[in-house]
């Protein structure tokens, strides 16, 4: 029996898995700012779906970067109260297990590239546009590796500042298409907007790092999630178009498409994770 989690910024997610296929009901609730209340709340949760039963293994992502040797938490604005705090080590103690800890956005990019939009795929991205920006890439449905993992939402866009007067002192994507971003500008929450031409301003400069992804990773499939690109937010078909545009060294962009797993992608990318680390 496995424990797959997702410690997200505003809420924290919990399942069982039997076989590493499918997974029990989610157990979900806010994610405590105090990092010994999370790992109290976190533990309890987990026991209580394990009902007693023998702990094999557990994974989960967590907002932010990690630390080279992925144990814990080392930045990121959203849940600094679990920054340099031994993740790992404490759940390890608790559960008597193994644990794996990912960024968030990396294990999303794992469900969607296994489970998602991206099955059947061999280079698949994903991007979370969502209070912040994230992504990752998988090759052959496992993450490709790196030094400090990946961070797409601080790739720089616009070094001249040229597109958004006082969005960006560095032009940083995650400035100016985060939910954060707008309403910090805006004064209102992203929902709320319904201009049609704000939407397309985003959509442009969301495939202005799109392209700088595709040239540099050249995917199969970007897939595209975060409460950004819901009904009201960034819409994909002019994503689409806006990257075509712009995409020029290749013949044809690489395909586009929404991700299908919503707040659960997480939780399956832990499942493909464990999975993964069982196969010889």
């Amino acid at each position: 029996m496995y424990i797959l989690f997702d410690i997200g910024g505003t809420n924290t997610r919990v399942v069982r898995s039997n076989d590493l296929k499918v997974f029990s009901d989610v157990v979900k609730y806010e994610t405590p700012k105090d990092f010994a209340e999370g790992i109290s709340k976190l533990v309890a949760t987990a026991q209580r779906l394990a009902g007693g039963e023998y702990i094999e293994a557990a994974a989960g992502g967590i907002a932010g970067p990690l630390d080279a040797k992925k144990t814990m938490a080392v930045g990121g604005p959203n849940i600094p109260g679990y920054h340099e705090k031994p993740l790992k080590s404490e759940l390890e103690s608790h559960f008597g297990a193994p644990v794996h800890i990912e960024n968030d956005a990396s294990m999303g990019t794992l469900g969607e590239a296994n489970f998602g939009a991206g099955k059947g795929y061999r280079v698949v991205v994903y991007m979370t546009i969502s209070t912040g920006v994230g992504g990752a890439q998988t090759v052959n449905g496992a993450l490709s590796s790196s030094s400090k993992g990946f961070e797409p939402g601080w790739q720089i866009i616009d070094a001249g500042n040229t597109l958004c007067s006082g969005c960006s002192e560095y032009g940083y994507l995650i400035d100016y298409i985060s939910g954060a971003s707008v309403e910090k500008r805006h004064g209102k929450k992203p929902y709320e907007i319904t201009d049609k031409d704000f939407w397309e301003n985003k959509a442009r400069l969301l495939a202005y790092g799109l392209n700088n992804l595709a040239v540099i990773w050249s995917p199969d499939i970007i897939i595209l999630g975060g409460s950004m690109m819901k009904t009201i937010g960034i819409p994909v078909e002019s994503v689409r178009r806006c990257l075509k545009e712009v995409l020029h060294i290749f013949s044809e962009p690489p395909i586009i498409e929404k991700a299908v797993l919503g707040d659960e992608l997480g939780l399956y990318g832990a499942m493909a994770y464990i999975a993964q680390k069982k196969t010889p």
